[in-house]
C-alpha cells in the first residue's frame, strides 16, 4: 500500500512541476527575451505596481540620456471562450538624468 501511494505522490509532483517548465513561459510569452552570450546591461528597474486589471510599469536608464518604460502584458478572460490580451508596451524618452553605464 505505502508502494502505491508513494508512486501516486510521485506522479502528482511530477504533473505540478511539469506546468512550471521553460517551456511553459516561452510558449505563452513570459519568459524573457533571449540575450546573445548573456551580454548587456543587468541592472534593476523601477518597478511601480498598479491594482488588479491593470498593467505595472517599469522604468530604468538604458543609455546616456535615454530612459525606457515598458508596462506587463495582461490577459483578461471575459468567460470561457472569450480571451482579451492587452500587448506589453515599451517607449524610449529622452531623460538629461540618465548617465552612460
Amino acid at each position: 500500500m505505502r508502494r502505491v501511494s508513494a508512486a501516486g505522490l510521485v506522479a502528482v509532483l511530477v504533473l505540478a512541476l511539469g506546468g512550471c517548465a521553460q517551456r511553459y513561459y516561452e510558449e505563452r510569452g513570459k519568459a524573457d527575451a533571449p540575450v546573445a552570450g548573456r551580454a548587456g546591461e543587468d541592472s534593476a528597474a523601477e518597478v511601480y505596481n498598479f491594482p488588479d486589471g491593470f498593467g505595472n510599469l517599469a522604468t530604468k536608464c538604458v543609455g546616456k540620456g535615454e530612459r525606457a518604460y515598458a508596462t506587463t502584458k495582461f490577459v483578461r478572460q471575459e468567460d470561457e471562450d472569450d480571451v482579451i490580451v492587452i500587448p506589453a508596451n515599451a517607449v524610449i524618452v529622452g531623460d538629461p538624468e540618465c548617465r552612460a553605464p
